[in-house]
């Protein structure tokens, strides 16, 4: 993935809204070491917002300030992994198919095309693990400096519905410690991102 020609300075809104979730993406993608938990204690994200988001955000570093990375690695393979069926799926079109003829994920690949977004050879996942839909909405806001209404047209497309489903699942099993409070977060966020697109 490479930016091309000249582009807009990235407002600080938006820089933080890729931020996001780049983190989630990463979060999602595989459990937390010891460098990006000290990255989320440092960070300076929602200081003095009472609102929702900044709450789950509050409770997500206070779950990772006693968290050992060997727990969370355990945690995040026993939730996405497992040995033969994970115990929540990370793939957003196992909560949005409602009928055997749909085939939402190679929608999602169809789209991904059109942007020039391709999977990295090294990635076995498939387009629609949520670590992948996040990645390429960042990539969307931060690289290629899509428009507002683009934006929107993905993540109602392929990202809102599974995602919070997928959060929902989360912060519903028994296994999920760390993660719990990670889910309600990214759920307040994308629950911000939809008001927001509301409004256009």
């Amino acid at each position: 993935m490479s930016e091309t020609g000249s582009a807009p300075e990235l407002q600080p809104e938006d820089e933080a809204r890729a931020a996001v979730y780049g983190l989630i993406a990463r979060l999602f993608y595989a459990p937390p070491d010891a460098g990006v938990l000290a990255q989320l204690l440092h960070a300076n994200a929602f200081e003095g917002s009472q609102e929702p988001v900044a709450l789950a955000w509050r409770a997500m570093v206070e779950a990772g300030r006693t968290a050992f990375p060997v727990v969370l690695e355990n945690e995040h393979t026993e939730l996405f992994v497992g040995t033969g069926k994970a115990e929540v799926t990370p793939y957003l079109t196992h909560y949005t198919i409602k009928y055997a003829n749909e085939n939402p994920l190679v929608e999602l690949r169809q789209q991904l095309n059109r942007w020039g977004i391709g999977r990295r050879d090294s990635v076995n996942e498939p387009e629609d693990h949520i670590a992948g839909v996040c990645e390429a909405m960042r990539f969307a806001i931060a690289v290629q400096h899509r428009s507002l209404d683009e934006q929107k047209e993905f993540f109602e497309r392929f990202l809102y519905r599974g995602a919070t489903s997928l959060c929902d699942a989360v912060t519903a099993s028994p296994k999920a410690i760390f993660y719990r409070q990670m889910a309600q977060f990214a759920r307040a966020f994308f629950e911000v991102e939809r008001e927001a697109f509301e409004m256009l």
